[in-house]
């Protein structure tokens, strides 16, 4: 990925969701290749990025072993069961430095690398905030200039950063892709089924 001499953005992987809907740790289960849920949206960000921070439960040992093997840094939300606002919050206050951040969803296995590249590439060049669309609707993994930090330290809730997205107006960059990874996640076992 070339930058022009920028540092790329810092990917953060949220991983310490409760998973109450699918019935068990759904990041651990394996996909058609063996390669399981977390591990495959861990590769994908680290093969975009480079350095990827996993926010993972504490106690969560078996599924922070798993990330870890992919090459991410885990970070332990101690706020976790507060939601997902709180553990992106913690995986940005575990990053202080960071020039922007890529924001993944553990459970959203098949997003493409070249498409968390554009999202991450955007920031680069001097985004506020990135995201991918397919088909017209904005999926994951976003990205987030570092001037946001402050708002993103903030979060705590289960809605995450949609606030700061729904009032984006101009300032998200739009990056549609055929990439209908970008909109598809596991929630339950019926979502693992190849399509």
């Amino acid at each position: 990925m070339d930058l022009g001499g920028r540092a790329p953005p810092t990917g953060i992987l949220l991983a310490a969701g409760a998973a109450r809907r699918f019935g068990g740790d759904k990041l651990l289960v394996p996909l058609a290749g063996g390669t399981s849920v977390g591990q495959a949206a861990c590769r994908a960000m680290h093969s975009a990025l480079g350095h990827v921070v996993a926010v993972v439960r504490p106690g969560d040992d078996a599924l922070a072993s798993a990330l870890a093997a992919c090459g991410a840094t885990i970070v332990h939300c101690p706020k976790a069961e507060d939601g997902i606002g709180a553990s992106l919050a913690c995986g940005v206050s575990a990053t202080a430095d960071a020039q922007g951040w890529v924001v993944a969803l553990a459970d959203m296995p098949w997003v493409a690398p070249a498409t968390i590249r554009a999202v991450a590439d955007a920031i680069a060049a001097g985004a506020s905030l990135s995201a991918p669309y397919h088909r017209g609707q904005r999926g994951h993994p976003v990205g987030f200039a570092s001037g946001h930090r402050e708002s993103l330290l903030a979060l705590a809730g289960d809605e995450g950063a949609r606030a700061l997205l729904e009032h984006a107006g101009a300032s998200l960059v739009r990056i549609d892709v055929d990439d209908p990874g970008v909109l598809r996640d596991v929630d339950t076992p019926a979502d693992l089924a190849e399509r």
